[in-house]
């Protein structure tokens, strides 16, 4: 039985000669989920990782000891109170400055054959859509990152705020679709800058965080729409064009079923969130090893419009915080909106006496931006449930974590849908 590693990820630099990579994508989780740490151990063991550039002035924040967040509180504050968040804007000065920080940061950290990619979540709109996606993926390209992938509500007018840039060809640009139809519109749109993506991730309907489909997501397959996205991108003759199978790839022979049918990789993430490196504190990495089938569930409680998967007892669902657009604001759409604003007042209105947060429930939708500040929004894969089968039981319950390395090593070379337990960890006993 064939392994990943008998197949290679394959890209091709400006002068045509070809780079081989281990067909291994860890993809990426914000907020600062899936951590520098994380995305250099993918690597330095020859494949690619992703850091995200979500909510990053809070990321550099807790990471880089910059001050963007409080900063733009205190110019803001007189504006709390009010319903109307149009005034808050992000400094973008700030905003290269933290993408820079966190690029440069990792880059210079960078062993090994593999490469490191940014996910750009084109759904945070930041109250300046268009200009904030401009200076986040320039500054990334400033900072020498090895590639952007452009996810969470594809702009088709991405590639243009960066064609003029230096290195607009030279560094690797992806895109991320849950149909055949979402893909041809990028190319068709982005047709004028003479840039074709040079990797497609295909994502079905078992992936964690958002989902590229409505809440009828059961009725779509992964393999159905890879198999459609790799039969058009070889009629048109995109033979440079990549597919990476994403959602539900849980071991190393779910991803030689990809492989084979013509995937050049498969991008893998909910192993990696009970990893040493993830980002997620160790109390909330043990919810997602106890989390049950019956506790993962799709729901529509998230501002930016899409479904959502996470575990039902994410303390974030029914959270009555009041919105903290002055701090944070990452989801305000271009009139500086956000329809968790919206879903709040109306509790509030419809509670006029309830006085304290505890006595506040707003059901309808979530504030992300502060719950995943917080890791109390625990968004998740499909198959979560099956974390406990890949570690220890330790004697007092706990579960042990793992490496980055062990689970990539157990995707790279695991044959027959096995998955290889790790050497038990005395130093945890």
């Amino acid at each position: 039985m064939k392994r990943v590693d008998d197949f290679r990820l394959t890209f091709k630099d400006l002068e045509g000669n070809e780079k081989k990579y281990v067909p291994i994508m860890i993809g990426g989780m914000g907020v600062d989920i899936s951590t520098a740490d994380l995305a250099l151990e993918a690597c330095r063991l020859g494949g690619i990782g992703h850091i995200s550039d979500a909510m990053i002035n809070t990321v550099t924040d807790r990471r880089y000891n910059t001050k963007h967040v409080k900063d733009k509180l205190k110019q803001y504050k007189f504006n709390v109170a009010n319903s109307d968040k149009s005034v808050v804007q992000f400094d973008l000065a700030q905003l290269e400055e933290a993408t820079r920080l966190h690029v440069e940061g990792t880059m210079k950290r960078k062993q090994g054959d593999g490469l490191i990619f940014i996910n750009c979540m084109e759904k945070l709109t930041m109250n300046g859509p268009k200009e904030t996606l401009r200076v986040r993926m320039r500054a990334a390209l400033d900072a020498g990152i090895d590639g952007i992938t452009l996810a969470a509500g594809l702009h088709l007018g991405s590639f243009s705020l960066i064609e003029d840039h230096p290195r607009f060809r030279e560094a690797k640009l992806g895109i991320i679709v849950s149909s055949v139809r979402a893909l041809q519109l990028f190319i068709k749109k982005s047709a004028r800058t003479g840039r074709l993506p040079d990797y497609v991730v295909v994502e079905g309907p078992l992936a964690g965080g958002h989902l590229g489909f409505g809440m009828d997501w059961e009725q779509y397959k992964l393999e159905d729409i890879v198999a459609e996205v790799v039969a058009w991108i070889k009629e048109q003759g995109y033979d440079n064009m990549p597919v990476i199978a994403a959602g539900g790839v849980f071991t190393g022979s779910d991803a030689v079923r990809f492989l084979e049918m013509g995937c050049g990789g498969v991008q893998v993430a909910t192993r990696f969130t009970v990893t040493k490196e993830c980002g997620l504190p160790d109390d909330v990495k043990q919810e997602y090893y106890k989390a049950s089938e019956e506790l993962i569930e799709v729901n529509q409680i998230s501002p930016t419009g899409y479904p959502m998967r996470m575990m039902k007892n994410t303390p974030a669902i029914g959270s009555g915080i009041r919105p903290n657009c002055e701090a944070y604001g990452y989801l305000l759409d271009a009139n500086g909106s956000c329809s968790y604003i919206q879903a709040y007042n109306k509790v509030i209105e419809e509670n006029p006496t309830a006085k304290k947060i505890s006595e506040i429930h707003v059901y309808e939708k979530t504030c992300l931006c502060t719950h995943m500040r917080n890791f109390d929004c625990w968004t998740c894969g499909h198959y979560t449930y099956r974390l406990k089968d890949t570690t220890n039981v330790l004697p007092d319950g706990r579960y042990q974590l793992l490496t980055a390395e062990h689970v990539f090593k157990d995707y790279q070379f695991s044959t027959d849908n096995q998955i290889a337990l790790p050497p038990l960890d005395e130093t945890a006993v």
